[in-house]
């Protein structure tokens, strides 16, 4: 790692740091089958934490005295597919959480579909129950394996236009949701026109490794990263990538919807590179070499 990437990784894990919770009452804590939940409200907002192995890192937060703003930028950046798909029909969410993204969603298109899925059925129960997070006619929960769901979609010729996969597991990927034979099957219930949009961190061992994996399935893609937190959000289409007039026009379109919510939209073309920044001679992740203990952000 060169000298600018250290500096920028140090000032990065700080503002992780400085953002981690150190106060606030607990009101629910469970073991569940894949990590420890947490649900604590501090300084005016509900948060739900994930502690697995050495941290707690937030999820989602819901602020009390503006329930519809989405408080976390890496939340906020999700939403940049929609400069490449702003009308999706049909929606397929990986990894629940708190239940900002789906509501906000269901909101914004309440005549489109969304599927969300969550192994977890404990993060869905701790979701209703605290976050207030209620399923629809168009707005479904499913408890499943996501790797699982999207062969069975395949085997069911089902197509999505918007596919969002936030499947953090408190301070990591599960390795089978990252490999190149996944993306290949998301690739294959991902319509014309379609994008995927996926959360992962900026700063990691497998940075590279990750980025030549979307590359080998989907070509050239945008990478949004953030200045201010260790996500970056790859976004990736079937077809050509808009230009930028196209997602600078589609910007101000939906900025009505999206500024209540705390998502500067019109802020993000210009930051949704497609220049390389990776090693280009890195190992693609497969499910025969996906190794997870490179995946180190501390």
């Amino acid at each position: 790692m060169d000298l600018n990437r250290r500096l920028a990784f140090a000032i990065v894990a700080l503002s992780a740091f400085t953002a981690m919770p150190t106060h606030g009452e607990i009101i629910h804590t469970e073991r569940s089958l894949y990590r420890n939940i947490i649900v604590r409200d501090e300084e005016g907002r509900r948060c739900l934490l994930f502690s697995v192995r050495r941290h707690q890192r937030n999820q989602s937060c819901k602020d009390f005295y503006n329930p519809k703003r989405l408080v976390f930028p890496y939340v906020r950046m999700m939403f940049s597919g929609l400069l490449v798909m702003p009308q999706p029909k049909r929606i397929l969410m990986v990894g629940l959480g708190g239940g900002s993204i789906p509501e906000a969603l269901a909101e914004m298109f309440p005549e489109s579909t969304i599927d969300t899925v969550e192994i977890d059925k404990a993060v869905v129960r701790v979701a209703r129950e605290y976050f207030d997070f209620n399923e629809t006619e168009n707005m479904k929960v499913f408890v499943q394996d996501a790797r699982v769901f999207v062969k069975r979609a395949i085997i069911r010729e089902e197509q999505y236009d918007l596919i969002v996969l936030d499947a953090f597991t408190g301070d990591y990927i599960p390795e089978h949701l990252m490999t190149r034979e996944f993306l290949n099957e998301i690739k294959a219930v991902l319509g014309t026109g379609g994008v995927l949009v996926a959360n992962t961190f900026s700063t990691s061992g497998l940075y590279d490794h990750e980025s030549a994996t979307f590359a080998s399935v989907f070509g050239t893609f945008f990478n949004l990263r953030s200045d201010i937190s260790l996500n970056r959000v790859v976004i990736a289409t079937l077809g050509p990538l808009p230009p930028r007039e196209v997602l600078e026009q589609r910007a101000r379109a939906l900025l009505p919807a999206l500024a209540p919510r705390g998502v500067e939209i019109t802020s993000f073309p210009e930051r949704m590179s497609i220049d390389p920044d990776w090693d280009l001679d890195a190992r693609v992740l497969t499910d025969q070499y996906s190794p997870a203990n490179l995946l180190n952000i501390d």
